[in-house]
């Protein structure tokens, strides 16, 4: 016979697992000498202690800081967000914030630098060496929705026309600086470009064997001054842990990583998921309130005029709500739906979008798909509608069977209509901002709501003044 399952294993396994973040705080605010702190904390993840910077207090990041060594805090501050470890360093003497920028990631100073104050962050920048200086203004030097900007100059790079032996001492020499070393770029006599060896195929060289055959010259590249969005669906097709990025006449400028190809997806499904909600950019819960507000009315200014829009469309169709008051109480099952289809037709149209290889023929055929789906979900949701909303007016409002089934029908006409045209506007306006060359995550969803508010208000009042009132003659 089987055994039963033990119960309560998962809570078992939560009381048993190392709180890590209380750990290393005991460790920083105790007594030990700074040897011991310094050996306690090389045995958690510099993202552990990352996450528990925020609990401390200034006095306690500053003991952190004298404890550590350079090497240690950069590794830690390449897991908090550019703000935080902006704030963080601020709170350091100059020359230590100075190491520390040195020894991080370029992209990261770059950013964290961008984020310091004026004057403290010119005053860090002067302390720099001269070769991190060259690097850092080389990143920023892109603009922010550049490829370049994401880039680092954390990579090894040998010329072509060298022995095997020769690169690897090579390598052992620059690997003393840079530790992205599992692939090694390969570079002519102009520093242009021209392909990659994977480390192991490097190391289990035979001496004697040529260069030339372990190079991959079909390597995957892009050009520093490419926009992400050209770029990111490139950079996700390839397993690569670093992509070579070029200058406008091929030159080896640097390279993407593998992290920092995740962190640029992730920012673009950010910034998407903002427009999304109607947002201008993402917000944090940190965030005071006027810049939450100053992110959020944009959008919502624009769609009050559309809303006025809309009633002012309502306010046309008077007449029609004045001989037949009862349609009023099924407006908002008509405007939904639309909403709601249109909302879908645009999340599969946004995503479809990220090929940037699509035809017009396949862009077409997207369009009468999701017009194709809108009908038949239509006409199924309409006959549902046609039936239930009849057996409600004519059971619990006491209406005549004509009447009741008049409206209902009315209603289910309305919703094939409605959700038949919301379906095309969910998909032809991001098609249409894509072509224009406008994000078409900025036909956001509160926008398709509104704009298909706009065609179910007219599909519902227009057949109800046409079926009803001007065929049937029914008034309430």
């Amino acid at each position: 016979m089987a055994k039963e399952p033990i119960s309560g294993v998962e809570e078992l396994t939560a009381a048993v697992r190392p709180d890590y973040e209380n750990e290393i705080a005991a460790i920083i605010r105790g007594n030990l000498s700074p040897h011991m702190i310094q050996n306690r904390l090389g045995d958690y993840h510099e993202n552990d202690i990352a996450q528990v910077m925020p609990r401390l207090s200034p006095q306690e990041r500053k003991k952190l800081c004298r404890i550590c060594t350079v090497e240690m805090l950069a590794e830690i501050y390449e897991h908090l967000d550019e703000e935080t470890a902006s704030l963080y360093l601020t709170e350091m003497p100059i020359q230590k914030a100075s190491d520390v920028i040195s020894a991080l990631e370029p992209d990261t100073a770059v950013n964290v630098l961008h984020e310091i104050p004026k004057e403290k962050r010119e005053l860090i920048i002067e302390t720099l060496p001269s070769e991190i200086k060259k690097d850092i203004r080389l990143i920023a030097s892109f603009d922010e929705d550049e490829i370049g900007s994401r880039m680092t100059t954390n990579m090894i790079h040998i010329q072509r026309g060298m022995t095997v032996k020769d690169a690897m001492k090579e390598l052992i020499r620059q690997a003393r600086e840079n530790d992205n070393i599992s692939t090694i770029f390969t570079v002519d006599e102009n520093n242009e470009f021209y392909g990659a060896i994977d480390l192991k195929d490097l190391i289990t060289a035979d001496a004697a064997q040529e260069l030339e055959s372990l190079i991959a010259t079909s390597f995957p590249y892009v050009y520093a001054s490419e926009s992400i969005d050209d770029c990111i669906e490139k950079l996700k097709d390839y397993s690569e842990n670093s992509i070579p990025v070029l200058d406008n006449f091929n030159r080896l400028l640097g390279v993407i990583t593998s992290q920092s190809i995740i962190e640029v997806v992730d920012d673009e499904m950010g910034e998407d998921y903002a427009r999304l909600a109607g947002l201008i950019a993402e917000e944090d819960l940190q965030e005071p309130l006027r810049e939450s507000m100053k992110k959020r009315l944009p959008w919502l200014l624009a769609l009050l005029g559309l809303g006025i829009v809309v009633s002012g469309v309502v306010g046309l169709f008077e007449a029609v709500v004045a001989q037949l008051t009862l349609i009023m109480a099924f407006q908002s099952l008509i405007l939904d739906m639309a909403g709601n289809v249109g909302t879908q037709s645009l999340a599969v149209t946004i995503r479809v979008l990220t090929d940037e290889t699509l035809t017009l023929g396949q862009k077409l055929h997207l369009v009468t798909k999701e017009m194709r789906i809108g009908f038949f979900n239509g006409l199924l949701l309409g006959l549902l509608s046609f039936v239930l909303v009849g057996s409600y007016l004519m059971i619990f409002k006491q209406k005549p069977v004509p009447f009741a089934f008049a409206v209902s029908g009315c209603i289910g006409a309305s919703l094939i209509l409605s959700m038949l045209i919301s379906s095309a506007v969910g998909t032809f306006i991001p098609l249409f901002f894509k072509k224009i060359k406008i994000d078409p995550a900025v036909a956001s969803g509160p926008l398709i709501t509104t704009v298909n508010d706009l065609v179910a208000v007219i599909s519902y009042y227009g057949l109800s003044w046409l079926l009803l009132i001007q065929t049937l003659h029914l008034h309430t």
